[in-house]
């Protein structure tokens, strides 16, 4: 017999909300745990302060706003790497390390094509 709709509702949105917890986790780990992010959360504090004080258009704002996304969504794929390199691997390997180079190399390429694209506004502001 099939079960009624409202109960496969019921668990599809506790499913969801289960996810979300998970996700939420994830964010409060990357945030609280993680070093590196600090910089990025500093450098994320000039981005937006100087873009208000600069004035700037709702087309900047959502470049940077995209450059933010871009640039943290790498630095928390960069830790998951890293948090699944030292559970399977925990004495050094070489493929580990460069797993963990390359993470981490993800990582600054998105954080210089953020700073250039934000030196591109302020010019673009300052012009």
């Amino acid at each position: 017999m099939a079960k009624p709709i409202v109960t496969v509702v019921i668990n599809l949105v506790i499913s969801r909300l289960k996810a979300f917890k998970y996700a939420w986790d994830g964010l409060l780990d990357l945030f609280f745990h993680q070093e590196p992010v600090l910089v990025h959360l500093a450098a994320i504090f000039v981005a937006l302060g100087t873009a208000w004080f600069l004035d700037f258009s709702a087309w900047k704002w959502v470049a940077i706003v995209g450059c933010i996304g871009f640039t943290l969504t790498t630095e928390a794929l960069n830790t998951a790497v890293e948090y699944v390199v030292d559970l399977v691997s925990p004495d050094y390997h070489v493929l580990a390390g460069k797993a963990k180079d390359i993470a981490a190399a993800a990582v600054m390429i998105a954080s210089l094509t953020s700073a250039i694209i934000f030196g591109i506004l302020i010019y673009d502001a300052l012009v």
